[in-house]
């Protein structure tokens, strides 16, 4: 093995305008080596990754490629040079099938096809709009985009943040063969789990520069922590949040042998005002469409749905959203408006519901939205573009409109994925909070500690049907696995 590193980028520095995003950052990759690239949300590590990977052009510093300076000028190149990148974000194409973005990156298509069935997506079509195609299995695509063309580096930010336990443990397994075969990996994650399972070393940025570098040992967590956030904090408390009683007799929403066939079948459960109701399932067993139906999306092929007692068809999702569901999608880019500022992305249901022409309350928006900004701790350095923030920044955006404005019925699917500890810490308080002003939340999440931390009770999906119903309290990762394989199926329609 080489003593020279895969990769070496040193004293690297970033500014966007007046906004500091790396002042002093470096990274080494070593031969067979995973590297965790950790930091809280804002600390700069996607400025980072992006720089290594040429979507960015560093202010300063030097990126080294097997010892020689690399000018890596673009995405392309870096792939060239051996740097292969899958990013938090799906890089596909929505509007081209699957063949075609292969085509567009020359991707071997038998490896790629070899990488997917082993990474356990099976039965793709080559002919798949990528636009049809869950974001779970966008992110398995990639991945296996990236290792059908063999890179020296494997860049992964957020790889398992939207994927089920199942195909999880599949990309863990597969990430460790391939670096004991001497490929190097950069590893982006906020689950200390993988990091500890997965990780040689850990590099760690706080307010853009490099803090510490760590072995992966027993009780590193602490530290790790520590240096994320320049405090001591006990990452050990696993306190269940005090849940709520429900707020009135009729549900808020009430779903009887709801079926989209052939993606769900038979899914029942009430939610109501005041109650946070967590959705736990694995891959592919209909979670997203089921989402999807109770946002107007897709109409269902059977069942029934009332809204405060009052049956609903949804044919469009201004019909949803008339009848007071208001839907947070995964992709938190297809909630913002990428181009305007903290501000508008906030006030925006406040235009939205305007009903009369008459004089604007401006400065009860304006209270409202300076609410949620100092509620949630928004970093607003960056107000002239929300996409200028940190996805964690991001997401506290599409959470803050509704804490600022109030809803009645809340959609959340997976509201932190890809968010740090720290801010993930701030979400779980707040959506209970707009549970306790009268909101009804329905919660899915594709990490299973959050469920006691942000819910009163959680509906088990499998098989396309509610098989369990679990109380917060009860709600412990094993019970909830072993609900999601259908190994304690009970009846569990709420």
């Amino acid at each position: 093995m080489s003593s020279t590193p895969l990769l070496d980028a040193s004293d690297v520095a970033k500014s966007f305008g007046a906004v500091r995003a790396l002042t002093n950052a470096h990274l080494t990759v070593a031969e067979g080596e995973i590297v965790a690239l950790m930091g809280a949300n804002g600390a700069g590590k996607s400025t980072f990754v992006k720089i290594i990977t040429g979507a960015l052009k560093p202010d300063a510093g030097q990126v080294l490629i097997r010892g020689k300076q690399a000018f890596v000028g673009s995405p392309a190149e870096a792939r060239r040079s051996g740097l292969v990148p899958v990013y938090q974000e799906p890089s596909l194409i929505p509007d081209l099938d699957v063949s075609d973005n292969l085509r567009l990156t020359d991707t071997p298509v038998d490896l790629f096809r070899d990488w997917v069935s082993e990474l356990g997506i099976e039965d793709l079509k080559l002919s798949a709009m990528i636009g049809d195609l869950p974001l779970a299995t966008l992110r398995i695509l990639d991945l296996a985009r990236a290792l059908a063309v063999e890179p020296d580096v494997l860049l992964l930010d957020e790889m398992t943040a939207a994927l089920p336990t199942d195909l999880v443990e599949r990309v863990l397994k597969t990430v460790r063969r391939k670096a004991n075969d001497g490929m190097g990996v950069i590893y982006v994650s906020h689950r200390f789990t993988e990091i500890s399972e997965l990780c040689d070393r850990a590099t760690v940025l706080r307010d853009g520069m490099s803090v510490g570098d760590l072995d992966i040992e027993p009780g590193v967590e602490e530290r790790v922590v520590e240096l994320m956030l320049g405090q001591k904090i006990d990452i050990g408390t696993r306190q269940v949040l005090q849940t709520n009683e429900p707020q009135a007799k009729t549900p808020r929403l009430s779903i009887k042998s709801l079926a989209f066939e052939p993606r769900f079948s038979d899914v029942s459960f009430d939610l109501f005002p005041g109650e946070v109701l967590g959705v736990v399932a694995l891959e592919g067993q209909g979670q997203d469409e089921l989402f999807e139906v109770l946002a107007g999306f897709d109409r269902p092929t059977s069942g029934s749905m009332e809204v405060d007692g009052t049956p609903v068809n949804f044919a469009h999702p201004a019909d949803a959203i008339a009848a007071g569901m208001t839907f947070v999608p995964g992709d938190r880019s297809e909630a913002l408006l990428a181009q305007r500022s903290v501000k508008e992305n906030i006030a925006l249901p406040f235009s939205a519901r305007l009903k009369d022409w008459g004089p604007l309350k401006l400065r009860h928006e304006r209270d409202r939205v300076a609410y949620a900004v100092e509620k949630l701790q928004i970093d607003t350095r960056a107000q002239g573009e929300v996409q200028r923030l940190s996805g964690g920044n991001q997401q506290k955006v599409t959470i803050g409109r509704w804490l600022a404005t109030g809803v009645e019925t809340l959609l959340l699917f997976d509201p932190t994925r890809g968010i740090d500890v720290r801010t993930k810490r701030q979400i779980y308080p707040l959506v209970r909070e707009l549970a306790d002003q009268g909101a009804a939340v329905l919660f899915y999440t594709s990490e299973l500690e959050e469920i006691p931390l942000a819910c009163d009770r959680a509906v088990v999906i499998f098989n396309g049907r509610v098989v369990d119903v679990i109380d917060a309290v009860d709600a412990d990762e094993q019970t909830l696995m072993r609900a999601a394989y259908g190994l304690t199926e009970t009846e569990g329609a709420a």
